[in-house]
This record gives structure tokens, C-alpha cells and sequence, in this order.
């Protein structure tokens, strides 16, 4: 049930609404933290946030981007691998020092490295997984027991590849699908207690780790995918594009991410997409939920689809809310009950 509520909802998703004005939260100088804040998204949504009035702990790896951070107003660079926990456990320390609480919690760092799952190194895939699954596991963990006492938010940087797998992406979308999986459950863990959790679910934009994985695949001369050789060189084309800074700017990330942050009613999925990248994400969310429904006993006709999507439509724009979690699930349940009317 949760699965095909999580893939209607999706398919709902409506254009971002317009930024949360800064005048009504600066006051108070409510605090994020974002991990993997020195390039990217995470560079663009610390320095968004910090022009907006909000004060930003931006997690970094290296001094010089450390110091370069600390120079920007309303901004404290904090030294964080995501795969360590000691710094994972100091910087929770450091924070809770500072004596400011912790509103938020971006989790944004991540790294991405694509090839057919027939050639694919193992150890690409655990370095994958131990930064964009475990590493969130991580700083999760450690910075709950704050956000839970702030009933504040926590906002998981996904992907389009959290919902569909292209070729030669399996690796990458095993780990965003991971991370999709957490990001549900977590909302359901900590919803009771005043702590909204969601996904931001991003196309493509300029990104460091997309532009590591393409030195290493035009510096690796001797790859051979085999089959698949005709990816990798459309790969390798695709890359010096990005090369030349065809990539989106990420501030459109940036400006959903603060909605998810601040805004009084936020989602559970924002995507931020091209039309393409877009179209693609919901026709696969679609297919695979068509797909799950038919051929066995329990298959619910196109009608009965259709009366959900009719019966979710209001609550998924806003115009109608349930009062609880346990009218949310008897509301669900009636329809997968099919305790609903028949459709006409």
C-alpha cells in the first residue's frame, strides 16, 4: 500500500511553489545543516539559505573549502565526511554547542559513478553506498535526537534515478532507490513526533561527483562495456558537454529545498526536473505501478485506479488535509478494502 501511495503522490507532484518569503522566518535565524555543501547543490542551497536569512552549517572535507565557506555571511563550515564517524560524531559536538538548536537537516552529499552492472566494480558500488546510503544512515542518526527536540524537518537529497534505472545506471539507482526506501520509512518513524521527512528528487544539474565519474570513465582508456561500448562513448561525448558547463544551474534545487525546509504544509516528494527528465521520472512511476496491478487475483481495475487518483488528487494540492495519521490509513485502506462506492 505505502508503495502505491508513494508512486500516486509522485505522479501528482504539482509545478514548486514560489520561495518561502526570508522576512517571516530571519528573525529567529533558524539553523540547517547540509552535508556535501562545498560544490553543486549543496554549495548553491548553503549560500540560498544564507542570503535568506538562515544560518547554514555547511559540511565540507577539505580546508580550502572550509575557509572559503566560512567567508560567506551567516554560514559556519563544519568538517564533515560522511563516512566517518568520528566527524560525523564531533560535528553533532560542535553544533550542539553553538546553542542554537538544529531546524534542519539536508542530507546532500553524494557521489555517482555509472556503468553496466555486468563490468561494474564492486568496490565503486560500496564506495557508493557508503556515501549515499550509509553515510545518511550515519548523520541521521546522530542528529535525530536535535531535530526531534526542534520538530524540525529532514530533507533527503534523492534523485530521478530514485525512481527509474536507465542503462548503465544501476549502481547509482540501486543506492537512490535505498535511499527513497529510508526517506519513507523515517517518515513514518518520526512524523508522530513532529519531524516532516522528505525527498527532493533533482534531474540533472551541475554536480561535482557527476563530473569525477567523468574523468575517471575518459581517463580509464582501457574500459570495454562490451555490449554496451556504445553507452560509454555516448557517455564520454555526454561528459565533455558537461565539460563545457551545459549542466542546469542547481539554484532551482536550492529554492525547492528551502520550501521543503520551511514551508507550513511541505511535501513528501518535490521533483525538480527538465520537461524530459520529468516526463520520463513519472511515466516509469506510472508503468511500474500498471504493472504491479495486473495479472494476478487482487488486480484493481482502470476505474478503481482512476477513483484513486480522483480520491487523492485534493489532499495531494493542498486542498484538503487529514486530521490524523489514522484517518490518512483508513482513508487509504477503505480503497485498498474497496470499501469505497463502485465506480459508475
Amino acid at each position: 500500500m505505502k508503495k502505491l501511495v508513494s508512486i500516486v503522490a509522485l505522479v501528482l507532484i504539482l509545478v514548486p511553489l514560489p520561495p518561502v518569503s526570508a522576512d517571516e522566518h530571519a528573525p529567529r535565524q533558524k539553523a540547517v545543516l547540509i552535508t556535501g555543501a562545498t560544490t553543486g547543490i549543496g554549495r548553491a542551497t548553503a549560500e540560498h539559505l544564507a542570503a535568506a536569512g538562515y544560518f547554514v552549517y555547511a559540511g565540507a572535507r577539505k580546508d580550502a573549502d572550509m575557509e572559503a565557506l566560512n567567508k560567506i555571511e551567516n554560514i559556519m563550515a563544519v568538517r564533515l565526511d560522511v563516512t566517518k564517524q568520528d566527524q560525523v560524531d564531533e560535528a553533532v559536538r560542535l553544533i550542539e554547542d553553538q546553542g542554537r538548536g538544529l531546524w534542519g537537516l539536508v542530507n546532500n552529499a553524494g557521489v555517482a559513478v555509472f556503468a553496466p552492472l555486468t563490468v561494474a566494480s564492486e568496490a565503486d558500488a560500496r564506495f557508493m553506498f557508503d556515501v549515499n546510503v550509509f553515510g545518511v544512515l550515519r548523520v541521521t542518526q546522530a542528529f535525530a535526537p536535535i531535530i526531534v527536540e526542534s520538530k524540525g524537518r529532514i530533507v533527503n537529497i534523492s534523485s530521478i534515478s530514485g525512481v527509474w534505472s536507465p542503462t548503465i545506471g544501476g549502481m547509482y539507482s540501486a543506492s537512490k532507490h535505498a535511499l527513497e526506501a529510508m526517506t519513507d520509512a523515517l517518515a513514518l518513524e518520526l512524523g508522530e513526533l513532529g519531524v516532516h521527512v522528505t525527498a527532493v528528487n533533482p534531474g540533472a544539474f551541475a554536480s561535482a561527483g557527476f563530473v569525477k565519474d567523468c574523468t575517471q570513465l575518459q581517463g580509464d582508456v582501457d574500459a570495454d562495456w562490451g555490449s554496451l561500448e556504445d553507452y560509454r562513448q555516448q557517455r564520454i561525448e555526454s561528459c565533455k558537454k558537461e565539460d563545457k558547463s551545459t549542466a542546469a544551474d542547481p539554484i532551482g534545487v536550492a529554492v525547492t529545498i528551502e520550501q521543503a525546509l520551511f514551508e507550513d504544509r511541505p511535501r513528501d516528494h518535490y521533483l525538480v526536473a527538465s520537461q524530459l527528465g520529468a516526463g520520463q521520472t513519472i511515466a516509469w512511476a506510472v508503468v511500474e505501478m500498471l504493472a504491479l496491478n495486473m495479472g494476478h487475483d487482487q488486480s484493481y481495475t482502470r476505474d478503481e485506479i482512476v477513483q484513486f487518483v480522483d480520491m487523492m488528487w485534493p489532499y495531494m494540492i493542498g486542498e484538503k488535509s487529514w486530521n490524523s495519521l489514522e484517518e490518512e490509513w483508513e482513508f487509504h485502506d477503505s480503497w485498498v478494502e474497496r470499501r469505497v462506492p463502485d465506480v459508475d
